[in-house]
C-alpha cells in the first residue's frame, strides 16, 4: 500500500528526502544467474535510518510458529542507522522492500548493481557438496570434531550448552522440547546476525570478537575435556548432522531452489547407488569367474611331498577297497574263486595289512639302502660318467688303475658306513 520507488539493474537514484524502494524478482528462469546477486547500496555524508519493509506486516497471519517468532521480534528491532549499507539481493528469492529516513535534508544516492559470480554463495555450495560428501570420514577426525563444537558454540549457545548439561537432565521428553526451543532460538539468532553482521562489524567490533574468543576458548575446552566421538551410534548421528548441514549449505549457496533440489537429489542417488553398483560388480565379478575358462595350472611335487601323497593315495584306495568287498553286492564267490589265496583276501578284508611282514623285508633287503639295486645303479651311473669325460682318453691307464683302487677301498666303507 506504500507508494515506493521500483528498483531496476544498473539504476543510481538520489533523494534527500524519505522515500520507500521495492525490487520486485523476475520470475524468469535463467540459468547463468544460479550464483549471481544484486548489490543495492545506499550512502550519503551525514546519518540516515536504514529500515526493511516485510510484506508480512501482521503477525496475525504468520503460518508457522517461527515466523511468529521472527515478526514479533522484528517489531521491537532497532533499525540500522548509518552513513553506508549494502544489501545482496538473490535472483529469485522474495521481494525486497526497505526505508530510507535521513535525519538531515542531505542527499543520498542509491545505486543497484548486478554481481555475476557471487564469491559467498560459491563457497556455500562448495562447502555443502564437501561436506556431504566427506561426512562419513570427517565424522570420525578428532580436528573436525573440536572444529564442529567451537562453531556450535559460537553459533549456538544455547545448544551448545544443552549438550554439555545433557547429563543433569532425567527425562528424554524434557530435554527434546528444551533442545526444540533452544533451536528455534539459535536459528533465529543466526538469522539477525546475517542481517545486521555489517551493523555489527563497523560499531561494536570490539564486543564481537570479544565473543567469539570467550566462547571459542570455553567450547573448545569443553569438547577437550569430553573427547571425540567414540561410539558408533554417535559418529553416524554427527555423520548425518553434517549430511543434512551441507543439504542447507547446498540451498543457500544458489539463487534457483530448483537447482538446489536437482544438486540434493543428485547427491543423494551418488550416495545410495555405491550399494547397488557394488553388489552388481561383486555378481558380474561372480559370473566370470564362473563362465571363465579354468587354465590348468600345474606344480612340480618335491620327493617328500610326493611320498607323503602316495602313502595317503594308498591308504585311501585301500579303505575305498574294503568297504566295496564288505558291500552285500560285492560277488564274494567268484572273487574267492579267482584267488590263489583266499584267508589272505580275507584277513585284508578284515583289516589286516596289504603286505606281510615277509614281503617287506624282501622288498628292502633288495631296493633299500645297501641293497645290491643300489649297487648296481651306483657302479653303472658312474661308468656312463666316465665314458662322456673326454680326458680319460688321454691319462687312461693311471687313472683307470686309480679308480678301481677308489672303487675297492671306499665303496666297502660306504657299505659298512650305510
Amino acid at each position: 500500500g506504500r507508494n515506493c520507488s521500483f528498483l531496476q539493474e544498473m539504476d543510481v537514484i538520489q533523494k534527500q528526502d524519505e522515500n520507500c524502494y521495492c525490487y520486485v524478482q523476475n520470475r524468469t528462469i535463467h540459468l547463468q544467474y544460479v550464483w549471481s546477486t544484486l548489490q543495492v547500496k545506499v550512502n550519503s555524508r551525514e546519518m540516515f535510518r536504514f529500515e526493511p519493509i516485510s510484506e508480512k506486516s501482521n503477525c496475525r497471519n504468520s503460518e508457522t510458529v517461527f515466523e511468529f517468532a521472527a515478526c514479533a521480534v522484528q517489531i521491537f528491532w532497532k533499525p540500522e542507522t548509518s552513513t553506508e549499507t549494502f544489501i545482496s539481493i538473490k535472483q529469485y528469492g522474495e521481494d525486497i522492500c526497505f526505508k530510507i529516513q535521513p535525519f538531515k535534508m542531505e542527499p543520498y544516492t542509491v545505486s543497484v548493481k548486478r554481481e555475476m559470480l557471487d564469491g559467498k554463495l560459491l563457497f556455500l555450495f562448495v562447502a555443502g557438496i564437501f561436506l556431504f560428501h566427506f561426512a562419513n570420514s570427517l565424522s570420525r577426525s578428532t580436528k573436525f570434531f573440536y572444529l564442529s563444537g567451537i562453531i556450535l558454540g559460537v553459533l549456538a549457545l544455547l545448544v551448545f550448552v544443552l549438550l554439555t548439561l545433557k547429563r543433569f537432565i532425567p527425562r528424554h521428553s524434557t530435554f527434546w522440547i528444551l533442545m526444540s526451543g533452544c533451536w528455534m532460538s539459535s536459528l533465529y539468532f543466526i538469522y539477525c546476525f546475517k542481517e545486521n553482521v555489517q551493523w555489527l562489524w563497523s560499531e561494536h567490533r570490539n564486543y564481537l570478537l570479544g565473543y567469539f574468543l570467550a566462547v571459542g576458548i570455553a567450547s573448545f575446552a569443553t569438547c577437550y575435556q569430553h573427547g571425540p566421538l567414540t561410539s558408533e551410534l554417535s559418529i553416524t548421528l554427527f555423520t548425518w548432522t553434517l549430511q543434512l548441514t551441507a543439504f542447507v549449505l547446498i540451498y543457500c549457496g544458489v539463487t534457483i531452489p530448483q537447482v538446489a533440489y536437482a544438486v540434493i537429489a543428485v547427491s543423494l542417488c551418488s550416495k545410495g547407488l555405491c550399494y547397488p553398483l557394488g553388489a552388481a560388480c561383486h555378481i558380474g565379478r561372480k559370473m566370470k569367474n564362473h563362465f571363465k575358462s579354468k587354465k590348468l595350472v600345474f606344480k612340480c611335487l618335491t620327493e617328500e611331498e610326493y611320498r607323503e601323497q602316495g602313502e595317503t593315495e594308498t591308504i585311501r584306495a585301500l579303505e575305498e577297497l574294503r568297504s566295496f568287498c564288505r558291500n552285500p553286492d560285492f560277488p564274494s564267490w567268484l572273487a574267492v574263486s579267482k584267488l590263489r589265496s583266499p584267508h589272505r583276501f580275507a584277513g585284508f578284508v578284515l583289516g589286516s595289512p596289504h603286505v606281510s611282514p615277509a614281503e617287506t623285508k624282501a622288498h628292502d633287503e633288495e631296493y633299500g639302502i645297501g641293497s645290491f639295486f643300489l649297487e648296481e645303479q651306483f657302479f653303472e651311473t658312474r661308468a656312463e660318467s666316465e665314458q662322456d669325460d673326454p680326458a680319460n682318453s688321454i691319462h687312461g691307464g693311471d687313472e683307470e688303475d686309480e679308480d678301481e683302487m677308489h672303487k675297492r677301498i671306499s665303496f666297502p666303507y660306504a657299505t659298512e658306513l650305510l
